[in-house]
């Protein structure tokens, strides 16, 4: 079973359905509606923060529950919970460069983490407004994606299963979102179907409230 802490974010639903046509069942806590001891009790394969329109102060339980979590159970922060992956373990949070609402990029990785084995570039669609600053990242954090232009849009931990996008693979404008959420749970030591979903996408991206 995976635990999906949702930020009070319309994007939550869409990463919902999108494990669901990968086999992963997802039960949905709200980040305020649950303590971090109910969801270590619950005993999850994986834990996955989902977006939200906030800071990762304002995100209930979510820089808690890395602390106390993200050693020893398979985490993915997604935009608002990658932000809060990068502060948990001693980044800085800051504006970004300019807004991305709904914006177009193209990334390139470093075959790592959940990118390993996507095309070495593809474009991903981006709903924020801060990032993680890449000088004050701690050395057990590596970036495993970025734009052209250097900015951070996936970290891993060296050593703990945590991994983090900027970027919303349950876009339908984003590529390899299912692919990228697939290698997740492979990770995580579960058996995602995968097969060509490609024209399984949701009809509509729900835009969020002005997300991180």
């Amino acid at each position: 079973m995976l635990i999906l802490i949702d930020n009070y974010d319309s994007f939550t639903y869409n990463l919902v359905h999108y494990l669901g046509e990968l086999g992963a069942a997802c039960e949905v806590h709200r980040n305020d509606k649950i303590t971090v001891d109910e969801v270590l009790k619950k005993k999850p394969k994986a834990i996955v923060l989902s977006p939200g329109p906030c800071t990762p102060n304002e995100a209930g339980i979510c820089l808690d529950l890395i602390a106390k979590a993200s050693a020893k159970i398979p985490t993915l922060g997604v935009c608002l919970g990658h932000q809060a992956m990068g502060q948990a373990y001693g980044g800085h949070v800051i504006r970004a460069p300019e807004p991305m609402h709904g914006k177009l990029s193209t990334i390139r990785h470093f075959d790592k983490s959940i990118f390993k084995g996507l095309p070495d570039r593809f474009q991903i669609t981006r709903y924020h407004s801060l990032i993680v600053e890449r000088g004050t990242l701690p050395a057990e954090l590596e970036v495993t994606a970025e734009t052209a232009d250097g900015l951070i849009m996936g970290l891993a931990h060296k050593t703990h299963p945590i991994h983090g996008v900027q970027f919303h693979p349950e876009s339908i404008a984003s590529e390899q979102g299912h692919e990228l959420l697939a290698n997740f749970l492979s990770l995580s030591g579960m058996s995602p179907r995968r097969r060509n979903i490609s024209d399984a996408r949701l009809g509509q991206d729900a835009k969020p409230r002005d997300a991180a």
